[in-house]
């Protein structure tokens, strides 16, 4: 029961993530599930995430249960620090992305850099490989 208590709290989330399923397939990507998570990769979803506004783009981006991917590998190298994010999202619901927003302007404004001092990012980075406490 638990479970599906997490999947509806992060449903708001997770819905940004789904028509990137569609994106994919009409590009040439594709889409699996994985441990209970979507994971999209390839196509179009590849060329939006290169061009990120991250600094030099992003292997991946997770959206509540969907965790988009540049490619397969992008998303086999990133899936420990996603699954951090998925979780996290399980935790905040629809309170995630704004949360995140602010967490990254709140680093910004402290004079640091607005995605590796995010706090949510430096728990993925150290949950991910605890010897990281932020972006390699």
């Amino acid at each position: 029961m638990a479970r599906w208590i997490r999947y509806l709290w992060a449903a708001p989330t997770t819905s940004l993530g789904l028509p990137f399923v569609v994106v994919a397939g009409l590009t040439g990507g594709g889409a699996r599930i994985v441990t209970g998570v979507v994971e999209v990769h390839g196509g179009g979803v590849g060329w939006l995430l290169r061009r990120a506004p991250i600094a030099g783009g992003a292997a991946a981006l997770t959206l509540g249960h969907v965790v988009l991917g540049v490619d397969r590998d992008a998303l086999q190298r990133t899936r420990a620090h996603e699954r951090v994010h998925v979780r996290q999202c399980e935790r905040w619901g629809p309170l995630f992305l704004p949360a995140y927003g602010l967490a990254s302007l709140i680093a910004w404004w402290r004079g640091g850099s607005a995605y590796a001092d995010n706090r949510f990012e430096r728990e993925a980075y150290a949950c991910s490989d605890p010897r990281l406490s932020g972006p390699p």
